[in-house]
């Protein structure tokens, strides 16, 4: 057994296809074909079922699988650690946001990784929370952006800062009172919430769930009337005046900018959440990854200082140097 057969054996299952295997690897098929077969004599199993209709693992086949997926990423991660003694950070960076941390994070990080750190390649990843905490578990991606992740022990965490979510209405259902930047001056009480229609994530999405603790630890119980999680569609209809939302500021900024939207503040109490950056202690850190760590904490930092990002910032996330 080598890594080439284990490479060209994991094209295989994942595409389900030889020649699709083969043309993702940029191999002929019969040599392709040949390694597998001599993989097979070398373990005496069969590791894939041929059909007409392409290949599919066998039980053996999905447990080599997992192997190789392991002990692939244990390579690379290998290479990378001995080219981080180099004197500059290179290599690729995976990083999983949540869609309204994207909004406000992910150009400003590109940015600032394409200026500073030239030899290293950012890979940005959006999905709902609950995704990107399967992907840090997983070891997909070497960096993670969590809401109130302090109750997960397996994982480490650095708060970088708070945010509170607002009421989001169309502009003709806002307050009294005007509003500044597109924020309403006058705010709108939590309880007040239960007379208002909302169109909301759906459970378990990270977002509805902090929302579900929230009103039930004030005795509120919202009129949720449609669950939606895609956030584009969210705001198109809270913007055609047909429902209402939560959502912090980040999510709605060109929004409100754009004057198509209205952000309320939600007080007695704000709905608050801090947002972290977290990492998978068993995933190697390479020298682009510690880079790509700190250069993330410091533009965080200057977003929330000239209110790119509203929020707070916490006392000081535990980056290395």
């Amino acid at each position: 057994m080598d890594l080439r057969q284990l490479r060209y054996f994991l094209a295989i299952a994942e595409e389900g296809s030889i020649s699709r295997a083969a043309e993702r690897l940029g191999v002929a098929q019969p040599s392709l074909s040949q390694h597998v077969m001599r993989l097979e004599a070398d373990l005496a199993v069969a590791l894939l079922v041929r059909s007409s209709r392409g290949v599919t693992p066998t039980e053996a086949g999905e447990r080599l699988q997992q192997h190789a997926r392991g002990i692939l990423r244990a390579v690379a991660a290998a290479r990378q650690d001995v080219r981080d003694l180099g004197d500059r950070a290179s290599g690729t960076v995976a990083i999983g946001l949540p869609s309204s941390t994207s909004m406000a994070l992910a150009v400003p990080l590109a940015e600032a990784v394409h200026r500073r750190l030239p030899d290293v390649t950012l890979r940005t990843m959006e999905a709902m929370s609950g995704h990107v905490l399967g992907w840090l578990e997983d070891g997909v991606i070497d960096l993670g952006i969590l809401y109130n992740a302090s109750g997960i022990r397996h994982l480490a965490v650095d708060e970088l800062m708070t945010e509170d979510l607002y009421l989001v209405v169309p502009p003709d259902a806002a307050p009294p009172g005007g509003t500044a930047g597109g924020i309403a001056r006058q705010p709108v009480a939590l309880a007040e919430l239960a007379t208002r229609p909302m169109v909301l994530p759906g459970r378990p999405h990270g977002l509805r769930e902090l929302i579900d603790r929230h009103v039930r630890s004030a005795a509120v119980r919202l009129t949720v009337a449609v669950e939606m999680d895609a956030l584009a569609q969210i705001k198109e209809l809270v913007a055609r005046g047909s429902l209402q939302t939560l959502l912090a500021l980040a999510a709605v900024r060109p929004e409100l900018d754009r004057g198509d939207l209205v952000a309320v503040p939600v007080v007695d109490p704000p709905i608050r959440r801090t947002v972290a950056l977290v990492r998978n202690p068993s995933r190697t850190q390479t020298q682009a990854s510690r880079a790509v760590e700190r250069l993330l904490v410091e533009v965080v930092r200057e977003l929330v200082a000239v209110g790119r990002w509203p929020g707070a910032l916490t006392p000081g996330p535990a980056v290395a140097p």
